[in-house]
């Protein structure tokens, strides 16, 4: 009986542990032996809790630094299309099978060969894209796979049938194979892409209780919640839950007990959505001094709210990738290769390709100023500003840049503050010939 009395306790030790460690800001490092002296407990159930909450997402181990509190990962496989989303992508329509459109796919088979070899290479789950052949859609089924008719063709009564049967859709549209194959597999790779960005979605969590006003509520209400909660600043709701305003402490002080705060509260605040980049929600903080962001759904209805520290600092330790997939920035800057002079200042050197040509011929505008914009991300990362953003850019253009030519971009800080970065950067053709110059001022991000 001492032995099950004694489990009991330790498991609400630990349920207690996991709590304290997910209501621990983004970016907090966390030692066992910390964790063990400050919350009066042994060091093997801090183990165990912080065992249990790496398993979970709320910590990770970071080189050079220990193990540090992180925002949760919950956009599981968004690589992965479902067959619905297949069917707006190829703008086709269904002939059967409806109640499967929800399931996902994770492979795709091209029919362009016999019957009897197709069959090694469809399994359940894969998508068969093939024209009319009827045969083929009945062995795709069979085997658990969806289809998609290409070149506008249709399929018979008793295949509808199966399909819906077997609660697996069949499509159709009018591209042909190819188009098809590639029109899907470039939306994979969006989807891979985007799992890379970090997004508001990472850091909030959904279950949490958010701290928020009614409009009917008082000075009093506010100075109450803001006791409970340790906070000074919070979103105003309506009666519907939608985002409407925001109360600060500078907002209500002086003010009367019984003062309504939405005759005090900023109206129309600043907003985020799940999707939000983190980046992109962390300049706009920055640069506008706020801090604390309303997250909202689609209705606007009031889904979380995140904090500008926390933002900076989980930009700060997330795993950043050298690069986010196939983005058009990649592909270009991955034919360019950084050098060094014998004072350590950087230049990046490559071929400027056909691909880059605008409509005369030569280097286009645009890529020749996202070149540039590359070589200042570099520049600031040496500096170990690794987040920014561009503020200003003025560029000259001074000659054409051929096709073919080797091209060389060089930039030069001029000037480099807590907050902003300027540098020149310079394009010069491989005898010396400068073609275009720019000056860039860049905000940066990073979290001090």
């Amino acid at each position: 009986m001492a032995g099950n009395d004694h489990a009991g306790e330790e498991l609400t030790k630990h349920e207690q542990l996991l709590e304290y460690i997910r209501d621990l800001p983004i970016g907090t490092r966390i030692s066992v032996r910390q964790m063990a002296k400050d919350r009066d407990v042994s060091e093997g159930t801090a183990y165990r809790a912080l065992k249990e909450a790496g398993l979970a997402g709320y910590v990770s181990t970071k080189e050079r630094i220990g193990t540090v509190r992180v925002g949760r990962k919950r956009r599981s496989h968004p690589e992965q299309l479902t067959f619905a989303e297949v069917l707006e992508i190829v703008q086709g329509s269904l002939l059967g099978g409806g109640e499967g459109l929800d399931k996902t796919l994770h492979k795709l088979v091209i029919g362009a060969m016999e019957l009897d070899e197709m069959t090694g290479y469809i399994d359940a789950g894969s998508l068969l894209i093939v024209g009319n052949r009827e045969g083929a859609h009945r062995i795709a089924l069979a085997h658990g796979a969806g289809v998609l008719v290409t070149g506008g063709f249709g399929t018979s009564e008793d295949v509808k049938e199966l399909a819906d049967d077997r609660q697996l859709p069949i499509l159709t549209c009018k591209h042909d194979t190819f188009t098809v194959a590639s029109m899907i597999n470039r939306a994979m790779y969006d989807r891979l892409i985007k799992r890379k960005i970090m997004m508001i979605a990472d850091l909030v969590e959904p279950t949490a209780k958010v701290g928020s006003l009614k409009q009917s509520a008082s000075v009093a209400d506010f100075l109450k919640t803001s006791a409970e909660t340790g906070y000074s600043r919070f979103p105003v709701v309506d009666e519907w839950n939608r985002v409407v305003g925001m109360v600060t402490s500078k907002d209500v002080v002086g003010r009367p007990p019984d003062q309504s705060v939405d005759k005090l509260m900023t109206r129309r605040p600043m907003t985020v959505t799940m999707n939000t980049p983190i980046a992109s929600a962390a300049h706009r903080m920055v640069t506008e001094g706020i801090e604390l962001l309303p997250v909202v759904d689609r209705q606007r209805k009031l889904a979380g709210a995140v904090s500008r520290a926390e933002l900076l600092r989980a930009m700060q330790f997330a795993n950043r990738p050298e690069q986010l997939g196939e983005t058009f920035d990649a592909l270009v800057w991955a034919g360019f290769a950084e050098e060094r002079d014998a004072e350590g200042r950087q230049s990046f050197t490559g071929l400027v390709t056909p691909q880059m040509s605008g409509a005369l011929g030569t280097l286009s505008e645009g890529v020749l100023t996202m070149l540039m914009q590359q070589a200042v991300a570099r520049t600031a990362a040496d500096l170990g500003r690794h987040e920014h953003i561009v503020e200003n850019m003025t560029v000259y253009y001074l000659r054409t840049i051929p096709i073919d030519a080797q091209l060389a971009i060089r930039p030069h800080l001029i000037e480099a503050s807590r907050r902003h970065l300027k540098l020149e950067v310079t394009a010069a053709l491989a005898d010396g010939e400068v073609m275009a110059k720019a000056m860039i001022t860049a905000q940066t991000i990073d979290a001090s």
